[in-house]
Order: C-alpha cells, then structure tokens, then sequence
C-alpha cells in the first residue's frame, strides 16, 4: 500500500472507531509495523489533521473533523460498486487491485446504513474461470497512457498467424474478451486485436504522435456509419 493511502485508511479508521487508537491497533489493521505508524502519525498532525495523542498512550480523531458527504444516491453508488466490480474480475491484476482498493476507500467514507446495503447488494460480476486477463493486458494499458508502440505476434480467428508493430489507441471489454484497437502499421489502417490471441508482444522504446485520421474519434465515426 503507498503511504499516501495508509494514510488516508487510517483517518477513515479511527473516524469509524470513534475512540482511541494505540499504534499497535492500527499498525495490526494497515498490516504495517507500529513504528510506521508513529511516523505516519507525526506527518498527520504535522499537516494539520486534528489527531490528539502521543506515542505510548494512543491517538484519537477529534469529532469536528469529518470526510465531506458523498451526494450520491443509492442507486449511483451501487452502479459504482457494481462497475468497481466488474473491474475487479475483468481486468489485469494490477487494474482489479486498485478497483478493490477504490471501492474500499468508498465504502470506508459511507454511512454504516448504506455500507451494508452495498456490501449485501444482490449485483455481481464474475470471470470465466477459462479466460483470466492475459499479463499483456496490463503492458497495452501502459503502452496507450505513454503513447508507445508494441511489437505484436498475433494469432487470428482464421489461424493466420503474423508479426506486426502497432500504434496501441484503446481497450475495450466484451464480456471476458479484451480488444485492443490499434493503428497496424502493416496495414497502415485501423485493426482490431484479441488480447487473449497475442502469443508474444514487446514494448517498444519507440513513441508515438497519432496524425489526425490515425485518432480513436474517427475509428469510433467509422463504426457508427457502419
């Protein structure tokens, strides 16, 4: 967990628990040791959050202070808990692990009466045990956010089989399959790729600048004029 977000649990913590915490409490729920607590401590109260207390006694949250509201209606924050979800068991693991997080640091800030009614809520997402997400998934991901190119080896439908450098632009979930759409550049055209049918990839050092008809926007206006 990045300091930041221990951070930020152990607020939600000791807001929940209402009383005194020792360090050894908390260091026991972030799974850290309680010197990590003592420093962390010392940079909550050093930043000015209203914690009361010192080593060897224990630390309580002052009352007046609490997390704003969310304005969220039940339904908004189901569909929420529900798309966290669906990530959690569709994605990469690094993406399902920071689902998982993000949906507890919601659940932590809820009032007690919709947290149980979200975490009991009938609305589910699973993965076929047959299809987990493929280990390149998570690399095409960071490839788009750095505008990267990826060698490709890729096995079609039709069992053809090929190397290819592509421009990587989006992904996109249909059911437990993954497409990759991306600028072929053997093509010199827009394609589409099964993430689970690329049998080897490696990023490439090289980056690049989408010209103006290599951009998502029109790939997407291609497929609404059918």
């Amino acid at each position: 967990m990045r300091p930041a977000d221990r951070l930020f649990r152990i607020i939600q913590l000791m807001r929940s628990s209402g009383r005194a915490m020792t360090a050894a409490e908390i260091a026991e729920k972030m799974e850290v040791a309680p010197r990590t607590i003592y420093r962390d401590m010392e940079h909550l109260m050093a930043s000015g959050a209203p914690i009361e207390g010192e080593r060897g006694v224990g630390y309580m949250l002052r009352e007046a202070f609490d997390a704003p509201p969310l304005t969220f209606t039940f339904e908004q924050l189901e569909a929420l808990a529900f798309g966290l979800r669906a990530v959690e068991m569709l994605g990469d693991p690094k993406l399902g692990k920071s689902a998982r997080e993000a949906r507890d640091k919601m659940l932590d800030i809820l009032p007690e009466d919709h947290r149980q009614r979200l975490v009991g809520a009938p609305i589910h997402a699973f993965r076929s045990a047959s299809q987990p997400p493929t280990e390149s998934l998570s690399e095409i991901r960071r490839a788009i956010g750095e505008a990267r190119k990826i060698w490709i080896a890729y096995h079609s439908l039709d069992g053809e089989r090929s190397q290819r450098v592509i421009l990587p632009v989006a992904l996109c979930a249909f059911g437990t399959i993954w497409l990759v759409t991306a600028w072929c550049e053997m093509r010199d055209d827009f394609r589409d790729f099964r993430v689970d049918r690329i049998e080897d990839w490696q990023m490439l050092s090289d980056r690049f600048t989408l010209e103006p008809h290599q951009a998502y926007e029109v790939y997407l206006q291609r497929l609404q004029k059918g």
